[in-house]
């Protein structure tokens, strides 16, 4: 073995060690409250901190590198703006959800619509959240077999086996803490790769250069890359505007002024953090005629670095990877417990039970990763489910009073049905297609049928007004009579 395997090896080895050590110095968990919300008692910017680093996970530290190698500052809208878009949004609308009083997205829908649509909604959510699981399970395989020559399998078992032992056992307030010592070794780690990457390239002159050697005109334009990733622009926006495990975290908040400081603190985090990326990935322009295996982070890594340096990006990498895993199958674990599965009193009972959906979402997660390595495939596929299935009746029932829940389950049905459709296109069916595959004209057809039928349906229905307005003077967005 190099000694780069060997230093990681330890890292590796020593970074599990301290999680489990934070995990189990920290309180234990007495109730579902605690597992899943740390009893509403963490500050705001330790919510803010997990939730930046359960964003900034394998897309942001491998896949948008790789890609702004290729099409340059504009790779910025891959990642960066559906993020930046998406925790603009949530700035709007904390404070009502953590005033909204209900813990999760399936109770919060239960009271504005009905039992049903909650059950519905719920599913749809655990389904996008078990696959970006997934996307994370094959990022931490393809990094670490990589970066440590080991088999694909292998890989992700071990990366996956660490998540698991921890989130088990420290629930939510284990995943934010760990989450905490995860961010300050990816951002060290992310600070270590840039520097080398971008004073190896000669700085911004030098990138300048390379690209207008390799016919890249428009490298340094930010723009250049909106037409490209506007598809994703859509779909990851809308689908992370949603995502239960942010709700989670803002459920979480002391008060609705601390849900809010913690949206805000993440967007304005969020900016240098994604440059910081593009950056890297920009830097190997200059630095390699064509785009290494394994990816521009691991190149530099491996060509310009010290084999102890070297280790130490890799366990940041790596906690960048994991804190992002660790989060998803929490909250995937609560939408079955809490929104799902039948209410038990006991709560002893409970938290036996939400330990074991955890390992069971893990393990389902897991077959995923193993039989699709992709993560833009993965990704794509959890996005498009939870915005043309979800995005309107749950934002909607915020903000519309004449919504209903004959009009909220329609449109999730829609959703789903024109959804599976594109599955079905998009794995090889015979069917025919009316839209291209996999692009902004795709997203904006489905998210519009999704709109049209809850607001015809919800029109041609008797309305729900008294609870619709119950629901709404509560979230703070309609005044009391």
């Amino acid at each position: 073995m190099t000694s780069l395997k060997i230093f990681s090896l330890i890292g590796l080895l020593l970074y599990f060690a301290l999680l489990l050590w934070a995990v189990t110095k920290e309180k234990k968990n007495h109730t579902v409250l605690d597992y899943f919300f740390a009893g509403r008692s963490l500050p705001f910017w330790a919510l803010s901190i997990t939730f930046i680093a359960s964003w900034w996970g394998a897309g942001s530290a491998i896949s948008t590198a790789d890609l702004a190698y290729t099409d340059g500052l504009g790779a910025f809208w891959y990642y960066g703006v559906p993020v930046l878009l998406s925790t603009f949004l949530m700035m709007l609308c904390a404070a009502g959800i953590r005033r909204v009083g209900y813990l999760t997205q399936g109770r919060m829908m239960e009271a504005r619509y009905s039992k049903t649509v909650a059950r519905f909604l719920s599913l749809l959510v655990l389904i996008f959240m078990v696959f970006n699981a997934a996307a994370q399970m094959v990022g931490v395989g393809d990094f670490f077999g990589s970066y440590l020559g080991l088999p694909y399998e292998i890989a992700v078992l071990a990366g996956t086996g660490i998540v698991l032992v921890y989130s088990m056992f420290g629930g939510f307030r284990g995943v934010v803490l760990t989450d905490i010592i995860q961010f300050v070794l990816l951002l060290l780690s992310a600070l270590v790769v840039f520097g080398v990457g971008f004073s190896n390239a000669g700085g911004l002159e030098g990138i300048r250069a390379a690209a207008q050697a390799a016919g890249k005109p428009d490298y340094l334009s930010m723009w250049a890359g909106a037409p490209k990733y506007s598809m994703y622009v859509i779909t990851f926006g809308c689908a992370w505007m949603i995502q239960a495990n942010v709700w989670q975290r803002i459920s979480a908040a002391r008060s609705d002024s601390d849900a809010r400081k913690m949206t805000i603190m993440s967007f304005f985090a969020y900016i240098p953090l994604y440059l910081i990326v593009v950056l890297t990935g920009m830097a190997g322009i200059a630095l390699y005629p064509k785009l290494p295996e394994g990816g521009v982070v691991i190149a530099l890594v491996m060509d310009y670095m010290s084999p102890f340096l070297g280790a130490v990006v890799f366990i940041g990498i790596s906690a960048a990877i994991m804190s992002t895993m660790d989060s998803l199958i929490n909250t995937a674990s609560m939408t079955l417990v809490l929104d799902l599965l039948p209410h038990e009193p006991d709560e002893d009972k409970q938290l036996a039970r939400s330990r074991m959906t955890t390992l069971g979402v893990t393990a389902v997660a897991l077959v995923i990763a193993l039989g699709v390595r992709s993560i833009l495939q993965i990704s794509w596929m959890a996005s498009d489910i939870i915005t043309t299935g979800v995005f309107v009746p749950l934002v909607l029932g915020f903000f519309w009073r004449r919504g209903n829940s004959r009009g909220a389950l329609a449109s999730i049905v829609t959703g789903f049905v024109y959804c599976a459709y594109n599955l079905a296109i998009g794995f090889g069916l015979p069917l025919p297609s009316f839209w291209k595959p996999q692009s902004a004209q795709q997203v904006i057809l489905g998210v519009t049928l999704s709109l049209v039928v809850y607001v015809v349906v919800s029109l041609i229905t008797p309305p729900e007004t008294e609870k619709a307005d119950a629901f709404l003077e509560q979230a703070g967005f309609r005044k009391h009579k």
